[in-house]
């Protein structure tokens, strides 16, 4: 059994994988400009493809580390095409995951499905015992992600994060958890 974070991940239908420099238009096209989709993130929507490249640059440049994988996350039949993305970033026995999903995805439950087998595979590593992330208390669509995830929640943290689409001051979030 390895200590590392998988490289590849497959659902019924979605793959999870390492970005590629390719991705960054179709990302851009699917939803990083879309302010809809960057509301409840902490990045403002991107103007300009630059900023989509110079954030998978850094996705794959951390990528070797360990320490942060951004899973790109494409439909199996569709690999070159990404929808979205799963962000994972270990910490000791913790991972913390942050995700993203173009809005013509929303509502069809690809995102439990990619939180459920990311969190299952990193839970089967010996050296992590729990899977978190954090949501505005608002973001009603992250919430039902989580639980149907299998994710409990364990507190509301005042003050917690910057959501620079919503507020200049940081907002409250739940804290939800997956732990063996």
């Amino acid at each position: 059994m390895t200590d590392r974070l998988a490289e590849v991940l497959q659902t019924e239908r979605l793959i999870l994988r390492r970005p590629r420099e390719s991705d960054a238009l179709a990302l851009f096209e699917a939803y990083t400009r879309d302010a809809e989709v960057a509301r409840y993130m902490v990045w403002r929507p991107h103007a300009a493809l630059t900023e989509t490249e110079g954030f998978i640059a850094a996705c794959i440049r951390d990528w070797p580390s360990e320490l942060r994988r951004a899973y790109v996350l494409a439909l199996r039949d569709r690999n070159e095409h990404p929808v979205g993305m799963l962000d994972a970033r270990r910490h000791s026995h913790v991972v913390d995951i942050g995700y993203v999903l173009a809005r013509s995805h929303w509502g069809k439950g690809l995102m439990p499905e990619a939180i459920r087998a990311f969190t299952t595979a990193a839970l089967r590593i010996p050296g992590v015992f729990r899977v978190q992330a954090t949501c505005d208390i608002e973001n009603r669509a992250s919430v039902r992600a989580l639980e149907k995830s299998g994710f409990a929640r364990e507190a509301r943290l005042e003050r917690h994060t910057l959501h620079p689409n919503i507020s200049p001051g940081p907002r409250p979030c739940f804290m939800y958890a997956r732990c063996k």
